[in-house]
């Protein structure tokens, strides 16, 4: 019940901005502005862009996490900035923040170099790129059910690069002292950690070469084009003894997201990712397929909310590997103009993962498959049906299919909203 409170507050002030537009020709400019804003991420003020993200959101750990963050903008300072955040947790009890900001180094290509302070959680198994953090999803359905994070205090230095519009990088170096929240120790020439140090490094690249943009009087860059394929490429290390880090790993990830568009109205995306994790690398850093389902005996128990790319009828903490690959294929029908303002969209959907691990014995205390036998689940999604709301039904399949049938079926709201 909570989980569907937090998605109507999010749809509830999707219609309070809309609702707040001016129709007016004379004020249509500024409300345009403000809506692009907020579709980005921000709620603009004076000298001060709320993030949007730090508002609401609801995990099984945490409870319901409310605070308060965001960025200075131009107005305070077009050299300096400050980003920060604040959030608390109802069920762990517990503050979270982020103290940063940064200075501009060179305006033409957007080089900045930020320093951070952040005491806060991580999905255990989750792999984020740096240069995600320009990109904003104003709604990450997935946080609803995660369970297994682990506690980090990281302090950091990045810089961030655009070498051209269409080729951004990002580099950062970071020490990080990691407590699971959950029973887990990894066991490494004799000594059994149930915390650690990390000393990383990493590097990240955002190539969009067939998206095409132009420079504004203003200096701000346009995008005149959202051409397809994308490619995410990052690399990190872990150094073992600098600054009294734990371990010696390094990991290589890679993403691609492809567009074909048929017509106005019907188009597939296919999503392609990968990575590998080489060296002692403990199960906090290591990769899940992005599950998506809740341990329930019922499916109407795991009714919840369907992810974005996530793999909906693998349970959470049911894979981990330390090399993998996912293949996310969605292919969107015509809407159905049933109605002047009732056009819900049919979307077919086939996931694919494969995956293994070495030294699986050095993770004590919990339990977990591979994916080497090769994952499969396909779908359907009906959205907008109502305030964005939609429903969708995925079945599991192939080498990990379930004996009880009903276990391998999900069925879930989605949820799609545009400013």
């Amino acid at each position: 019940m909570r989980k569907q409170l937090t998605l109507v507050v999010f749809c509830f002030f999707s219609l309070y901005v809309r609702s707040q537009t001016p129709k007016t020709e004379k004020d249509s400019t500024s409300s345009d502005v403000l809506l692009k804003q907020i579709g980005n991420g921000f709620f603009p003020t004076k000298v001060w862009n709320f993030d949007l993200r730090y508002l609401v959101k609801f995990n099984q750990y945490e409870g319901f996490r409310t605070g308060l963050g965001g960025i200075t903008n131009d107005n305070f300072s077009e050299k300096y900035r400050i980003d920060s955040y604040v959030v608390y947790g109802f069920v762990d009890h517990r503050f979270k923040y982020k103290i940063g900001g940064g200075f501009r180094v060179h305006p033409e290509t957007k080089t900045w170099i930020n320093f951070s302070y952040k005491d806060d959680l991580q999905e255990t198994g989750s792999s984020d790129f740096l240069t995600d953090g320009r990109f904003f999803s104003f709604f990450e359905p997935r946080l609803l059910n995660i369970d297994l994070f682990h506690k980090h205090i990281t302090t950091a230095i990045n810089i961030e690069h655009e070498l051209n519009p269409k080729l951004l990088v990002e580099t950062e170096f970071s020490v990080s002292n990691i407590r699971p929240t959950y029973d887990y120790n990894y066991v490494l020439n004799g000594r059994s950690y149930g915390a650690f140090e990390t000393t990383r490094a990493k590097a990240s690249l955002q190539w969009n070469p067939f998206s095409a943009y132009e420079v504004t009087k203003e200096g701000t860059t346009k995008e005149l084009k959202d051409g397809y394929p994308k490619f995410t490429l990052q690399y990190s290390k872990s150094f073992r003894e600098v600054l009294n880090a734990d371990f010696n790993f390094s990991k290589l990830d890679f993403r691609t997201i492809h567009k074909i568009i048929y017509n106005a109205d019907s188009y597939s995306v296919a999503t392609f990712s990968a990575g590998i994790a080489h060296g002692d690398t403990p199960l906090t850093h290591l990769y899940h397929a992005y599950p998506n389902n809740i341990r329930k005996e019922t499916i109407l128990q795991r009714f919840s909310v369907a992810g974005i790319n996530s793999f909906e009828t693998m349970y959470f903490n049911e894979f981990f590997s330390d090399r993998y690959a996912t293949l996310v294929f969605k292919h969107y029908v015509k809407p159905f103009h049933i109605a002047n303002k009732f056009n819900p969209q049919l979307v077919l959907i086939s996931r694919y993962a494969i995956g293994n691990m070495n030294n699986v014995g050095r993770h004590q205390k919990v339990n977990f498959s591979t994916l080497k036998h090769g994952y499969m689940e396909s779908g359907f999604e009906i959205n907008k049906l109502l305030f964005g709301f939609g429903l969708s039904l995925t079945y599991r399949y192939g080498p990990y299919h379930l004996p009880l049938e009903e276990d391998n079926i999900a069925f879930k709201f989605t949820f799609n909203i545009t400013l």
